[in-house]
C-alpha cells in the first residue's frame, strides 16, 4: 500500500492516516446505505465496500498518474540529451529537469538536486531518486545513467536518443491497446454495480425490506457480494493490460 501511495503521488499521506480514512469511509457508507434502504444487513456489507473505497481511489489515481508520467518520459529524455550535448555534466543535466523538464517530473528532480547538493554523491542520490519515483521507466533510465557514469564513453547521447524513441513507441502502443479494451473494463464495472442499484430501489418497499432483513436475505446478499467480486476481478484480469513491473529494484 505504501508503494501505491507513492505511485499516486501521495507522499505526505502516511499508512496510518490512510487506514483511518478507510475506517471513516466504511462508517459513512454504512450510515448512508442504512438511511436510504433501512436494511442493516446491506449497510453492514456496504461498509466493507466503503472500507476499500479509498484504496480504489488511490489505485485509479496511481494508474492515471503512471499513464501521464509514461507519456512525459520521452520528453524528459530528450531534454536530458539536449543538455548533455550542450556541454552540461550529467548531474547538472538532471538538475535542470527540475525547471525545464515535464511538469509531473519536476518535483522529483528538484528533490534530486537538493539531495545531490547536500551529499555530493551522485550514485546514492540517483538511487534515492529511483525509490522516490517508484516507476519502471525511471528504473531503466537511471540504471542506464549509472552505467554511463561508471563506465564513461561518448555514446550517452545516442543511447538516450534510442531510449526516447523506444519509450514513445511503447507509450503509443499501450495507449492504443488500452483504448480498445476500455469497453471491457467499463462493462465489468457496470455489471457489478447494476444489481445493487436495483436492490436499493427495491428496498423502498416494506415487503422487500422484511425479506432482506432476515438471515436468508443476509446470506443471499453475501453470496451476491462474493459472486460480484469474483466476476469483477476476472473481468479486470481479462480486460486490463498488465502493469509494467519494476526490474531494477
Amino acid at each position: 500500500m505504501v508503494i501505491m501511495l507513492r505511485k499516486a503521488g501521495m507522499h505526505s499521506l502516511s499508512l496510518r492516516t490512510f487506514m483511518w480514512l478507510s475506517v471513516g469511509s466504511a462508517a459513512i457508507t454504512a450510515l448512508v446505505i442504512f438511511a436510504v434502504t433501512s436494511l442493516p444487513n446491506l449497510a453492514l456489507l456496504s461498509s466493507v465496500a466503503g472500507f476499500y473505497l479509498p484504496r480504489i481511489v488511490v489505485s485509479r489515481r496511481a494508474q492515471a498518474r503512471e499513464a501521464k508520467v509514461w507519456e512525459q518520459w520521452p520528453d524528459a529524455v530528450d531534454h536530458l540529451r539536449s543538455a548533455i550535448r550542450a556541454g552540461l555534466s550529467l548531474p547538472e543535466a538532471l538538475v535542470q529537469l527540475s525547471y525545464r523538464g515535464p511538469e509531473e517530473l519536476r518535483d522529483a528532480f528538484a528533490r534530486f538536486g537538493s539531495d545531490y547538493r547536500a551529499s555530493g554523491e551522485f550514485i546514492p542520490s540517483l538511487n534515492r531518486l529511483k525509490e522516490y519515483l517508484a516507476d519502471p521507466v525511471a528504473d531503466t533510465i537511471i540504471e542506464s545513467l549509472k552505467i554511463a557514469r561508471e563506465v564513461g564513453g561518448s555514446d550517452l547521447g545516442r543511447l538516450l536518443g534510442t531510449l526516447s524513441d523506444f519509450l514513445r513507441e511503447s507509450s503509443r502502443t499501450r495507449a492504443e491497446l488500452q483504448a480498445r479494451q476500455s469497453w471491457t473494463v467499463n462493462g465489468a464495472k457496470l455489471a457489478c454495480v447494476a444489481p445493487w442499484v436495483v436492490l436499493m430501489l427495491m428496498a423502498t418497499q416494506p415487503a422487500v425490506r422484511t425479506v432482506y432483513n432476515s438471515w436468508a436475505g443476509f446470506i443471499l446478499m453475501l453470496s451476491g457480494v462474493v459472486l460480484s467480486w469474483i466476476a469483477y476481478r476476472l473481468m479486470l484480469r481479462i480486460g486490463t493490460l498488465p502493469s509494467e513491473k519494476r526490474v531494477f529494484v
